[in-house]
């Protein structure tokens, strides 16, 4: 389609850029965004203003104050928290050429996708737009960039219709909009944004082109620009559900594997030795991403005609790791002797992943509720959750430190840095020589009175 040359693409380098959500995802992208820099590919100097909004009134007040309680930003992106306009209102961001959409996009109860964040979404952008158009109908073309995860085909047949209808106007009229999926990876302080390679899409060939400048000149990595936007939306859904599949087959493996009688982890360093062996370890799979996304791609599998069977083999797997490991605790208790109904638990770590404060999904929930079942002497230790939000969501009481006191089980949930610090022989203190102690992130070196998988 040929563009309205009344509503010309924004420049790269004086573009106004609007960042949707300011979770893990939108918060480095806006601070890369609102640096001063030289394009990679151009070599011109660029200064963009960079707004960011977010619905939640203390996410916006603590990063106007410096604050980042994802704890994903070092002390020198901190700094520029200062360069981007924190709101709450979308009056306040009236004047963006580009409206980057990075909400959550959870599952329900039933595991189906939950895409009201990002309808609630495309309606704040569409009445952004509408507003412009009556401040000055020969404003330039807008663009609206998703980087939610999604099904492939929800940016076209779901969310543009929410903008056109708003706005009663045409796509590659007055707006234009691609799809470049997030790849961050929670708690990495190596592999983050501007080091892993950005995929991008477009609506239409120039727009694609435009993306795929605007995120090369803060991609380190590079880019790589898809051919449509579904591709885009596949890539990403597959990316974690392979990741998921792989996570899977070693929880299998761990299950046999303790049927046989061998050592899991001595089994996988071995079969690592070949080069194309994907090196993963067993344990419980959560957060917002792998536990999500083969949902939204089993979803669409489904509505087409097609029951994806090795992908929901896969996700049953990984979702009853939380019953399997809990028997495999209360068994070893039972076999010295402990009774379980006033048995004493330390389970150490709360969140879906190491060095990371994000709970969402977390595997250690259904994990802590199986145990709940036999013992409610249950202490759960993780020092980087806050642990308010986590009692407002789960109703469980977290502890910042470990009570001064023995416990008949210590079970190692998640491999954060703290505890490997700590080590072995400070966790020992905290049990008796009847004590059951369970490694389940191999953080330790292997001990004869340390079960693992």
């Amino acid at each position: 389609m040929i563009l309205d040359k009344q509503n010309i693409l924004p420049p790269q380098d004086k573009c106004k850029i609007s960042i949707i959500g300011l979770g893990y995802v939108g918060l480095p992208l806006a601070i890369e965004f609102a640096k001063t820099l030289i394009c990679k590919r151009t070599g011109k100097k660029i200064k963009r203003t960079v707004y960011g909004l977010d619905i939640n009134k203390n996410r916006i007040d603590e990063l106007k104050n410096g604050h980042d309680s994802t704890l994903e930003l070092d002390d020198n992106e901190k700094k520029f928290l200062k360069e981007i306009k924190f709101t709450t209102y979308f009056q306040e961001i009236l004047d963006t050429d580009v409206f980057i959409i990075t909400v959550p996009t959870p599952i329900d109860a039933q595991k189906t996708p939950d895409l009201k964040p990002l309808k609630s979404a495309c309606q704040t952008v569409a009445e952004c737009i509408n507003k412009a158009k009556e401040a000055d109908p020969g404003i330039r073309k807008k663009i609206v960039i998703f980087e939610s995860t999604v099904f492939p085909g929800a940016t076209e047949d779901f969310c543009i219709p929410i903008i056109e209808e708003i706005t009663n106007s045409k796509r590659n009229i007055e707006f234009s909009f691609g799809y470049s999926p997030e790849r961050i990876n929670p708690g990495d302080k190596e592999r983050k944004l501007t080091k892993i390679k950005k995929l991008t899409s477009g609506s239409n060939e120039e727009t694609r082109i435009w993306i795929d400048e605007l995120y090369g000149s803060i991609i380190e990595a590079g880019t790589f620009s898809t051919s449509n936007i579904k591709i885009a939306e596949a890539a990403k859904v597959i990316e974690n559900t392979q990741r998921d599949l792989n996570i899977a087959l070693i929880n299998e493996l761990a299950m046999i594997s303790q049927k046989i009688g061998i050592d899991t982890k001595e089994v996988i360093e071995a079969a690592s030795t070949k080069w194309n062996f994907v090196k993963l370890f067993p344990g419980l799979v959560g957060g917002h991403c792998i536990g999500v996304d083969p949902y939204y791609l089993t979803y669409k599998s489904i509505k087409i005609g097609y029951m994806p069977n090795v992908i929901l083999a896969g996700r049953k797997m990984n979702d009853s790791m939380g019953a399997y490991i809990a028997k495999l605790l209360l068994k070893q208790m039972v076999k010295k002797s402990i009774v379980l109904n006033s048995a004493k638990i330390l389970i150490m770590g709360y969140s879906f992943k190491e060095n990371c404060p994000d709970f969402r999904n977390t595997g250690v929930l259904n994990l802590f509720n199986e145990l709940n079942d036999f013992t409610s002497d249950i202490t759960v230790y993780d020092p980087l959750v806050d642990k308010d939000k986590v009692f407002d969501a789960h109703k469980i009481k977290i502890h910042s430190e470990i009570p001064n006191k023995k416990f008949n089980a210590i079970f190692i949930a998640v491999g954060h840095a703290c505890f490997k610090k700590m080590g072995l022989e400070k966790i020992r203190e905290y049990s008796d020589e009847k004590s059951v102690i369970f490694d389940l992130k191999y953080i330790f070196e292997y001990h004869e009175d340390i079960i693992r998988l």
